[in-house]
């Protein structure tokens, strides 16, 4: 299996799919992971994502050495349960990010190319804007159907 560990990326699962959250050192990424924890989604981890190529698709999961572990600025390191998840979206923090994106960037990730959006760090709103990003620019789980869908199903 084709695996790499990403250093200065965050990761966290909303609903299945996992946002990777790339920045320099200090620009918020565990504080945004943080935010986004607060409103139900996952940690995969905090400053560094393990990543693997499994039939197709990127899966990101909790680095070994960091395993579910998250710095809290001003508070320490707390531990958190983690998950792994397919990856959907890279959220890049950039002060200079463009209010409207007028097209949406990729990373290459193990060969498969992934939506990549610069994202401005630190204020009040991060994680909203986050979760809107992933609904509206992040890959859609292939061959899903709804819960909703499975029970007029069966």
């Amino acid at each position: 299996m084709n695996s790499q560990v990403l250093p200065n990326v965050s990761g966290v699962a909303i609903d299945g799919r996992a946002l990777l959250i790339e920045g320099a050192p200090g620009s918020g990424k565990s504080s945004l992971a943080l935010a986004l924890i607060d409103r139900g989604a996952s940690l995969i981890g905090d400053d560094a994502v393990t990543i693997s190529e499994r039939s197709g698709q990127i899966i990101a999961e909790p680095p070994p050495n960091t395993a579910g572990m998250i710095e809290i600025r001003n508070v320490g390191i707390v531990e958190l349960p983690t998950v792994e998840a397919q990856v959907a979206l890279v959220l890049s923090l950039d002060p200079a990010a463009a209010r409207f994106p007028l097209e949406l960037g990729q990373r290459v990730l193990l060969g498969t190319t992934i939506p990549l959006l610069t994202f401005a760090p630190g204020d009040a709103v991060q994680a909203l804007r986050a979760e809107y990003a992933l609904a509206q620019h992040g890959l859609p789980f292939p061959n899903r159907t709804s819960s909703a869908t499975r029970e007029h199903d069966g």
